[in-house]
């Protein structure tokens, strides 16, 4: 016997075991949402989150540093030692090189993001879309590694700045104080040009997406009022390109934040937050110092979410 549709829908499905039970998950959507998304929120809840709370809670137990036991009482002694010199010093420092390192990709990403949506064809923007792309699909550790070699003394980018006559201003660079060094390779400029290169594909495609939301309706009925290209760049596109640069923010801000690695390689011997999270739940044994640096990223971004989200940043995810 078939199954008959009903004015409503199709029909039921039937027959055995399977049939009764495809039947009952049929009628009960609510149901076999939840079995889809149970997995996937299980892994985030348990394995993930779990983890992390874990973590995190390490963070209100203190060291005896006498015995070098833990006491295993909550206390907010381990988040006192943040705010030790050389603690916040890390903090600050670590907070410095991501501002900074994200407005070097703004600066950067918005002209050719620009360009790719208001001035490409569709195949010119394909091959946009390729270049922009493509160091991602190379690893990480070697395009770190092959900048660590560009930066040196004997590297590439100071034989090019050498033989375009440039030479001198990158010597008077290394000898400003803090950021410079004895080559780029360990200097804070070597450090956040290498950022720059690693996370500016995160700033560029969320930008290029806002700017091709732009209706072009909007643009001629400026022109129509008499606007000049300059006034409507700054009154029209700018303002709705804002969420787009919020977005690509998020990206650049918080994984420079959290990164070990290229502080690591290419820089001088002051630590990152990162670093300091690595080298405290490792080398130096104290995971609870390490879990209250761990703190530190996730309220930083707590903050900044809220005002990206202001800006209109997630619409633009």
């Amino acid at each position: 016997m078939t199954a008959r549709a009903d004015s409503f829908g199709p029909a039921a499905p039937r027959g055995g075991v399977l049939g009764a039970l495809s039947t009952y998950l049929y009628r009960r959507p609510g149901l076999v949402l939840l079995l889809l998304l149970a997995p996937p929120l299980l892994w985030l809840g348990v394995i993930y989150l779990g983890s992390l709370l874990s973590l995190l809670a390490q963070s209100l137990f203190h060291l005896d540093y006498f015995t070098g036991q833990v006491v295993y009482e909550p206390s907010l002694e381990t988040y006192a030692e943040l705010f030790s010199t050389a603690n916040l010093a890390v903090i600050l420092r670590t907070v410095a090189m991501a501002a900074t390192v994200t407005v070097l990709c703004g600066v950067i990403a918005f002209p050719l993001a620009y360009y790719m949506a208001r001035y490409t064809t569709v195949r010119t923007k394909a091959l946009f879309y390729l270049a922009v792309m493509l160091p991602l699909w190379s690893s990480y550790l070697v395009r770190v590694y092959a900048w660590k070699l560009i930066l040196a003394n004997e590297g590439a980018a100071v034989w090019l700045l050498d033989g375009i006559g440039l030479g001198w201003l990158l010597r008077g660079l290394l000898e400003v104080p803090v950021i410079g060094g004895p080559s780029l390779s360990v200097s804070y400029i070597g450090t956040c040009t290498v950022f720059v290169y690693i996370w500016l594909p995160y700033m560029i495609l969320p930008i290029q997406a806002a700017l091709e939301r732009v209706p072009q309706p909007l643009l001629d009925a400026a022109a129509d009022l008499g606007a000049r290209p300059r006034e409507t760049f700054r009154h029209v596109i700018f303002p709705l390109s804002i969420p787009g640069i919020a977005a690509g923010s998020i990206f650049t801000f918080s994984l420079t934040l959290g990164d070990y690695i290229i502080p690591g390689l290419i820089g001088s011997s002051r630590p990152f937050i990162g670093q300091v999270v690595y080298i405290q739940q490792g080398t130096a044994g104290n995971l609870l110092l390490a879990a209250a640096f761990a703190v530190v990223p996730i309220a930083i971004m707590g903050v900044y979410l809220t005002l990206a989200k202001r800006l209109g940043a997630f619409d633009a995810l």
